[in-house]
């Protein structure tokens, strides 16, 4: 039962995973009413479903004649493999492609009961009637045209893989370094509200051991240009062009501030805005959306705008990319 040559088992993984991605991205298409591509890669290939139609095959064969422990084995095997998955590509991706936290009896998201409970279905009809048929079409395949489809299946899946993988993996690293910018951002806007608050000397002189007193004065003090100390203190936490817009609306108050009496402060106070100004202008710069010159650029676009990826640590932050990606994409059009 279920006995094949590995060319043949190959092209089964890749017939898996395009019907998979057909059944999922039309679910879900039709739930959200846009179309959603489930897939980790841009082409029609989900390898996930790759992956669990190739396991039932196998865990079928020691209980085929028995119905109920089929399903057993099909709702075990394919959980693990769903647990196992998420838990990898969110630790090497930072995102998501799939949770199940909005479902009842959920393991942080990967698996739920619901989920696990339903692939023991699929399992027992899959194996007992619907790869009869399949089988039936594999074998009608000449061997020969059978290794030129497998290879050439392999070639585009692999360069589909190559390419979602390294665009993943620099989503990540936007996601990572945007974190660090909203922290460095808040620290910048502080020290701002110092800057403006004082007068040279007074910032020059015992800033370090009166960051507490200076911290509440500033609250009092920053509500009159737009930036409260609450504001900033969950700046990290919050939208990136939320803090740039508060930056910059700080960064023309000490301008104006300084050249209304630029007397009043010290060379080092006028440097040390100069220098928070180059800095905010360098970050805010990559973050800036690029025109779509090539085709990583688009291919990165159409990931965010196309997939369902989520984030628990980085929500906001992927929430801009995409909002972002949506805006570029509006002015290619």
């Amino acid at each position: 039962m279920f006995n094949y040559i590995p060319t043949q088992w190959l092209f089964l993984f890749y017939f898996y995973s395009f019907a998979g991605w057909c059944w999922e991205t039309l679910y879900v298409s039709i739930l959200e009413k846009r179309f959603v591509n489930r897939g980790f890669m841009r082409g029609p290939f989900l390898p996930l479903y790759g992956c669990s139609g190739i396991m039932m095959l196998v865990i079928s064969r020691p209980f085929y004649d028995n119905i109920f422990l089929l399903y057993i084995a099909g709702c075990i095997g394919a959980t693990i493999l769903e647990l196992i998955t998420g838990i990898v590509m969110e630790a090497l991706f930072k995102v998501r492609y799939w949770t199940y936290s909005h479902k009842k009896f959920n393991f942080k998201g990967y698996i739920c009961l619901e989920s696990s409970l339903f692939w023991g279905v699929p399992t027992v009809v899959f194996t007992h009637y619907l790869q009869l048929p399949i089988e039936k079409m594999l074998m009608m395949i000449p061997f020969r045209v059978l290794s030129i489809m497998t290879i050439v299946l392999t070639a585009y899946i692999s360069f589909d893989f190559a390419v979602a993988f390294r665009t993943a993996i620099e989503l990540r690293d936007v996601l990572i370094y945007m974190e660090k910018a909203k922290a460095e951002m808040s620290r910048m806007q502080k020290r701002l509200d110092v800057l403006i608050a004082f007068k040279g000397e007074e910032v020059k002189e015992g800033i370090e051991s009166r960051v507490d007193g200076i911290t509440e004065k500033v609250g009092e003090i920053g509500s009159g240009i737009g930036s409260t100390v609450e504001a900033i203190s969950s700046g990290i936490g919050s939208r990136l062009d939320v803090l740039s817009s508060s930056l910059e609306k700080s960064f023309n108050a000490a301008k104006e501030k300084i050249s209304l009496n630029p007397s009043a402060y010290v060379k080092e106070a006028k440097d040390e805005v100069f220098e928070l100004y180059t800095k905010y202008r360098i970050m805010s710069e990559r973050f800036t959306p690029k025109p779509i010159k090539s085709f990583f650029d688009w291919y990165r676009n159409r990931t965010l705008l196309d997939t369902n990826m989520d984030s628990d640590e980085y929500k906001l932050s992927l929430q801009e990319l995409k909002e972002r990606a949506s805006k570029n994409n509006n002015k290619t059009r």
